[in-house]
Order: structure tokens, then sequence, then C-alpha cells
């Protein structure tokens, strides 16, 4: 098999040295994007368990500082990389990557909450604990509806994160106490807010250090690990997304951040989780950085080349990325341990793996956590997050079905995904056109 009939692999075109960074391997398909455009591409993985992904698809590198200097633009996939982006950009580099300010709007809730309500968001009400008595003596006294959501490191574990379904609060209670048992080492600080009923919605956007370029992605997650979001929270089992100009949704909320942005300088992917009210647009958390599956979707989506969009948004220019018209839908074909990290499980059910395509693919499946063996996709990494599969199309049901269609093309041993991603947008886009936002 040719390097250009390998499945899913775009066309050939391009020219610019890009320096990819990555904790634990998360932009794999996108060293793939921007080498099919004729880019010179080197990737490195910090992770010692996720050296091998995406082995054989791109160029990988054991030390990115020493290539600092050989690089045209350097991109980072983390939201902890800040520090690093600020001193490039001071050097004169071109950067696509967060800052200090926007790793703390990440990685502490509180501060990301009132950050968003000094840049006039309308936020739900919050409380920060560092202590599960507290929290359990707080949610006894004020009966209601709540959720919990871990901060710092401990929020990448996405299974610790709580949405009550009880009106009184007490099965927030008996989850807090859990967590104070098995998780007290791990969870430091948390957050407890006030459940909203609403369309959950979130509006990212791509930022120049001075301004969003439009048109940005209105993205409906789908983090639970089964149809119609029961079991246990995921990284991502899918999301739904279309593009979208200057509208209600995104003056609401990446519109208002933008100065605190500029002030920083930042420059990369930017998105707001939020829920969606007849009242009101909640902020629920900030992400700068791309998101996951939802960086392979918006490929899905995107004729711009990457490499130029990237570069000319490092630049401090408002390259424009052209779209397709229409929704584009994002499945995750998952294996054993997901969402769990457990290498033995992964060793024993997963590690070595062969996907196996029924008929030639040339296009809409994205690698995860995959190396090329052989001429043969193999599963790699320790995770089970193995491959994306999307869709495009005038309808979100035509979206959906052909991200379907492309799963139903793929062997895996043990492999599993939802079959519902998209379903939710004829409630919820109802929902949203009847409230104004669309």
């Amino acid at each position: 098999m040719t390097e250009k009939e390998k499945p899913g692999l775009p066309p050939i075109t391009g020219t610019r040295r890009i320096l990819c960074v990555s904790r634990v391997g998360c932009i794999g398909d996108l060293c793939r994007q921007l080498v099919a455009e004729g880019n010179a591409v080197k990737y490195f993985i910090e992770s010692r368990h996720d050296k091998d992904v995406s082995d054989g698809f791109v160029e990988k590198v054991d030390d990115w500082k020493a290539l600092k200097d050989w690089a045209d633009l350097v991109v980072f996939d983390d939201s902890d990389f800040g520090p690093e982006a600020e001193a490039l950009r001071r050097a004169g580099k071109a950067v696509v990557g967060g800052t200090a300010y926007t790793d703390r709007l990440e990685d502490d809730r509180d501060f990301g909450q009132q950050e968003m309500k000094s840049a006039g968001l309308t936020i739900l009400p919050h409380w920060t604990f560092t202590s599960f008595e507290d929290a359990i003596q707080f949610v006894q006294n004020r009966p209601d509806r709540y959720v919990v959501k871990p901060s710092g490191s401990a929020q990448n574990e996405k299974v610790l994160s709580y949405v009550g379904q009880e009106e009184d609060g007490h099965d927030v209670a008996a989850m807090l106490a859990r967590y104070k048992k098995g998780w007290s080492r791990q969870i430091k600080s948390f957050q407890i807010q006030k459940f909203a009923t609403g369309v959950e919605v979130a509006i990212g956007g791509f930022f120049n250090g001075k301004e969003f370029t439009l048109p940005v992605c209105i993205n409906f997650e789908h983090k639970k690990m089964f149809n119609d979001d029961i079991g246990p929270s995921t990284g991502e089992m899918g999301t739904s997304l279309f593009w979208s100009g200057d509208g209600p949704l995104y003056r609401e909320t990446l519109q208002k951040m933008a100065p605190r942005l500029a002030q920083v300088g930042f420059v990369g992917y930017f998105d707001i989780n939020c829920i969606a009210t007849a009242r009101a647009i909640y902020p629920l958390e900030c992400t700068p950085r791309f998101g996951y599956p939802t960086l392979s979707i918006q490929m899905e989506g995107a004729l711009s080349k990457w490499g130029e969009f990237f570069h000319g948004l490092a630049l401090g220019q408002s390259p424009p990325l052209r779209t397709k018209r229409g929704f584009q839908v994002g499945v995750v074909i998952a294996v054993p341990p997901f969402p769990f990290e457990d290498e033995a499980a992964f060793n024993k059910y997963s590690a070595g793996a062969v996907v196996f395509f029924k008929k030639p693919m040339t296009e809409g499946v994205y690698p995860g956590d995959i190396k090329v063996l052989d001429g043969e996709w193999v599963l790699a990494g320790q995770t089970g997050y193995a491959l994306v599969c999307t869709g495009s199309g005038p309808t979100m049901d035509d979206a959906a079905k052909e991200a379907y269609g492309r799963v139903k093309n793929i062997i895996i041993p043990n492999m599993f995904y939802r079959t519902d991603i998209g379903a939710r947008w004829r409630k919820d886009g109802d929902l949203l056109r009847t409230w104004g936002y669309l």
C-alpha cells in the first residue's frame, strides 16, 4: 500500500516546517493532515506510555526544544504549555498555543468562572471546596440539584465529574463521601455548581492574538459512554457541530472574552461550554486548546489548508477558514480500557490489535492512538481511544448517516461506540431557535 493509498489520507500539497508538541499524543491526526498538505512535520510526545502513538504517520522526535529554531511554526496541543508558548513568542517564533493566563482558566475552575463573570457573561452560582466534609455539610444544609467538578489535574479524570440527579442533592452528598474515601489524594480542590436545565452547547473559535476569526464552531458534546447519556463520563464519545458567523451564541460568549485573550496574546482554539436556557446562556467551563474529537470533526468540515491557516493565525493575521455548508458529526470508536487508564487491561484486550477496513476508505477516518506497522493500522498507547469516524451533510441526520456508514466499514476486536451522536439536534436545535439563539 503506497502513502497515498493509506486509509483516510488526503491528497498531498503545501511547504512549512511545523513542530507539534504533545503531552499524551492527542494531535496525531492533525500531524497526518499537515504532512498530507506537503508540510515538513516533526512530532514530540512527552508521555512514555504514548511514545508509539502515530508512528508511521509522521516523523517523531525525542527533544522538541532542540528543534524550535528549525520550525517555522510550533503547535502545542494542551492547555499546560502556556509558559513555554509565551517564551517562544517573546523570542519571535510563530506559535499556536496557550498562555499562563489561559492555562489557569481551565485548570482553576473558580478563577475561570470569575473571569467570565468579569467579562460580562452570566454565570451559575458555584462554590469551591478543599474539604469533602465541608462540601457534604453544604449540600445537606442547602438541598438542591448540583454538579460536582474536580479542579486541577484531577479534572482530567472525566469519570470524577458528577451531574446530580436528585432535587434535594442527597446523591451528590453520597458521591462526595465516596470521593473522600477513594480519591482524596487526587482531588485537592473541587467545585459544586448549581444545575441548570437547558441545551448544553459549546461555542469555539480560533484566536489570532488580537481577535477571533469567523466562522466559529457551534458544537454539541456527547460525554457519557452509552446512548441516552448513560454510564461513566468519558473524554468524549462523539460530537456534532456546524459553523456559524456573528450570531447571538458568539456574541454572548466568545466575543466577551476576546479583550482578555488579546491582553495576553493567546493564539489558538478557545471554547466555552455552556448551558443555554430561555433566560440566559450560562458558561460552564473554558477550554483554551484543541478539543478531541472536535478537532478531527473540524478537519472533516474545513476546506482550507490547516498549515496555512495556523501559520497565519500565529503571525497575527486573519486567514480565511473556508468550511463546508451544513453539519458535521464525529463518532469515537474505542476499545478497552477506555475511558479508564489501565495498562494491564489494554495489554490483555487491545494491544497490537489491527484495524481492518472492509473496503478501501479514503476519507472520514481519523486515527487516535494508532500506529502504522507493516502497512497496517495497529492500536498503540494504552488508553483505547482508537479512531474517529466523521461525516458531513446538509442536515444533521445526513451527516450522522455518512459518519455511521464509515463506522460500519471498520472492524477492531472489542470495539464499541455510541449510535446516537447527533440525534439530540432535533430537540436542541428547536429549543435554540425558539429562544432566539439561532
